[in-house]
């Protein structure tokens, strides 16, 4: 396993855009995540929590600067080098799901397993798929299921190919409190629980409090660090 923080970045810049459309989304970003932490991303929309996010997912690159995840730096790999680094490092829980939606429930989960060449990849879907309470929707589409259960399946998606590191991307905005507050506990339970480094991006200040610390973002830079809490998660022990 790797020693260091499980997420550095090193005087990163990213640009999206061209001509005089072009925005310089992230300035200069400096920030360090230690492994097993929980960290909330916060600020006002259009600060650049969201692309910082998805840089630290690998799923944008950075103009500028280092990028280290998981103690592998992303800058040199290839996008299918990048890819399958993603498939075996990073679990990530989008706002709208993301399902394929002429998949079952079992066979979203299965995915990235596939994919992997792993031969026990639907029973380990299934364990994946009951531990978030739908067993009994195994073989439902997303159509036939509410939001939450929905959300249920991605962060079972997440979650199975049991990565280093968790990111989600306001992963409660599309859900009622009640529900919310589920995958929030869901969400939490799975990070302690398996020593996972959990990022995410919110607008919910009482989610971003559950984090072990919270990180301001503004205009594309860090605004405040935070300081670290004594109590994180929704599971947390005093």
């Amino acid at each position: 396993m790797a020693s260091g923080p499980a997420i550095a970045l090193k005087d990163v810049h990213l640009t999206l855009g061209d001509g005089a459309g072009k925005v310089h989304i992230l300035k200069g970003i400096d920030l360090e995540i230690e492994p097993g932490t929980s960290v909330g991303l916060v600020g006002p929309s259009g600060s650049g929590k969201s692309t910082l996010l998805m840089v630290m997912a690998g799923l944008e690159r950075a103009d500028k600067g280092t990028v280290h995840v998981a103690g592998t730096e992303l800058g040199p790999l290839s996008e299918d080098q990048l890819a399958q680094f993603r498939g075996q490092n990073v679990g990530i829980i989008f706002q709208s799901f993301h399902l394929v939606p002429n998949m079952t429930a079992l066979e979203n989960v299965a995915v990235p397993l596939e994919l992997a060449g792993d031969t026990a990849a639907f029973s380990k879907a299934q364990a994946e798929l009951e531990a978030v309470g739908l067993g009994h929707r195994l073989h439902h589409y997303p159509a036939q299921m509410s939001g939450g259960e929905q959300q249920r399946v991605a962060v079972a998606r997440a979650l199975v190919v049991e990565p280093a590191i968790l990111i989600a991307d306001e992963p409660t905005g599309n859900l009622d409190e009640t529900t919310g507050n589920q995958i929030v506990e869901l969400m939490f339970r799975a990070q302690e629980a398996r020593g996972t480094t959990l990022v995410l991006v919110t607008h919910d200040p009482g989610l971003a409090a559950q984090c072990a610390r919270t990180v301001r973002v503004r205009s594309g830079e860090i605004e405040d660090w935070g300081q670290p809490r004594a109590m994180a998660g929704a599971g947390a022990q005093a």
